[in-house]
């Protein structure tokens, strides 16, 4: 049976790294199922958010976040609250870009398929919004791409939502048994490579600017840091 991590220890170890996360950009806001907003509109993350998202009952369920549609915030849905973030910087979208043109020649040679920002089903209370996947198999017509069809996931961590990126989506894709996780320090170019083990993924590689981190699997590809910015 897999072990999952409780949620104190995973509140602990997110407390534990806010001090070491710096940086002036907007931090995420989490809407959690016990705080119910009682304003008619709120700025958070440097957006605001729809006063039809603060009036709604908690916790929200996967057909009230499918019902929100296309929005201007990345909003995610974790355990019936919602997860509202920025929308992406210049710099981030520079950096995906150029993975996505690294992975692409090896997706194609392995017939799969890379995917940016999507709805990724973890389970009935968890759509995350990740930065790429990888999959094996793809529904054109499908709301969400479930966690049993992806192979790789990419992260691009900018400095207000290293916490995230480092800590709780990890845990939460290993708990989904997605194999592979590239987390990509944007501010850095480092490129950390992890492998499910059991219930936890454990680090494969540490790649620098100037180092060379060459993936064998799920696709082959060739990635320099010093390459994902111009």
């Amino acid at each position: 049976m897999r072990r999952e991590t409780t949620t104190s220890t995973i509140e602990r170890d997110l407390d534990e790294s806010t001090s070491a996360i710096t940086g002036s950009e907007p931090h995420p806001c989490v809407l959690a199922p016990q705080v119910r907003p009682q304003q008619t509109g709120m700025r958070c993350a440097g957006q605001v958010i729809p006063t039809g998202i603060l009036c709604r009952s908690l916790p929200w369920t996967e057909s009230d976040y499918l019902a929100l549609g296309v929005t201007a915030e990345r909003i995610e849905l974790l355990d019936g609250a919602l997860l509202i973030g920025p929308p992406p910087s210049v710099r981030h979208q520079v950096i995906f870009g150029a993975l996505a043109a690294t992975l692409t020649p090896g997706c194609v040679a392995a017939d799969r398929t890379l995917l940016p920002v999507v709805n990724l089903r973890l389970s009935s209370s968890r759509i995350l919004n990740p930065d790429l996947v990888v999959t094996a198999e793809l529904e054109l017509t499908a709301d969400c791409v479930p966690a049993s069809a992806v192979l790789l996931i990419g992260e691009i961590a900018a400095p207000h939502t290293a916490v995230i990126d480092r800590l709780l989506k990890p845990h939460v894709y290993a708990v989904a048994g997605i194999e592979w996780y590239l987390l990509v320090e944007q501010e850095t170019l480092t490129l950390r490579l992890h492998r499910l083990e059991g219930s936890r993924y454990v680090r494969q590689s540490t790649t620098r600017v100037g180092e060379v981190l060459e993936l064998t699997e799920p696709v082959r590809a060739t990635i320099r840091p010093e390459e994902l910015l111009p």
